[in-house]
């Protein structure tokens, strides 16, 4: 699996695929299971999803770190990836770990549609 290299990319492959609306219900299970509140609809815009996505990683970050570190666990996102951002820039840094969350939930996406 080759992961997109944008978040541009994430959506055209996921609409190409039909999956946008799985992407999405993928997002909003890990999200509950990290217990934090926010649900988004099905047919959201993906420029209202990625708006919303940083914005909420912005206010974990700034505000309920251990809920952040909780949504990377249960997102599973690479350690190693967050590790490789620059932290210097808080919202740069909070609109890269929405997009390595994205491709993470992404990746189980695609691949429970192509191997399940």
């Amino acid at each position: 699996m080759q992961l997109p290299i944008t978040f541009e990319d994430l959506i055209e492959e996921a609409n190409q695929l039909n999956l946008y609306k799985k992407l999405i219900l993928q997002i909003n299970k890990d999200f509950l299971l990290s217990n934090i509140d926010l649900d988004f609809h099905e047919d959201i815009l993906p420029s209202s999803l990625k708006f919303l996505l940083h914005e909420t990683v912005y206010k974990l970050i700034q505000e309920k770190f251990n809920e952040y570190l909780n949504l990377l666990y249960i997102v599973d996102v690479p350690e190693k990836d967050v590790k490789a951002l620059n932290g210097e820039d808080t919202l740069k840094l909070s609109e890269d770990v929405a997009f390595l969350i994205l491709k993470r939930e992404w990746q189980k996406v695609w691949f429970r549609n192509k191997y399940f």
